[in-house]
């Protein structure tokens, strides 16, 4: 029996920068998050670890359907621990995905 549900791929995008980018992220610096688990970088390209470490849990729940009344549906933002840096990124769906349940663990 095939098990199938649907998530959405999503984007991470450096939407602001108010201070200083220390660890080299610019504006429009972007990842994806693909198929469930699959962390893509543009070619050439890199995300501090810090930044993605703040946006990290809460991409679980946005791959999924919400609640309109949810905060997390309309609450896109997220930002950078580092102070200094004040940067700023945002959260988008991308296009759903159907997932075999039991083809990941």
């Amino acid at each position: 029996m095939r098990e199938t549900f649907t998530l959405y791929d999503l984007r991470v995008t450096v939407e602001e920068i108010r201070g200083r980018s220390v660890c080299g992220l610019e504006v429009g610096d972007w990842f994806e998050l693909r198929n469930s688990s699959q962390l893509v970088l543009p070619p050439g390209r890199h995300f501090c670890i810090y930044a993605l470490s703040a946006v990290m849990p809460l991409l679980a729940a946005k791959q999924r359907e919400l609640d309109d009344k949810d905060w997390l549906a309309s609450d896109n933002l997220v930002a950078c621990p580092d102070p200094e840096e004040g940067l700023v990124m945002r959260i988008e769906r991308l296009d759903p995905v159907e997932l075999d349940k039991n083809a990941l663990t």
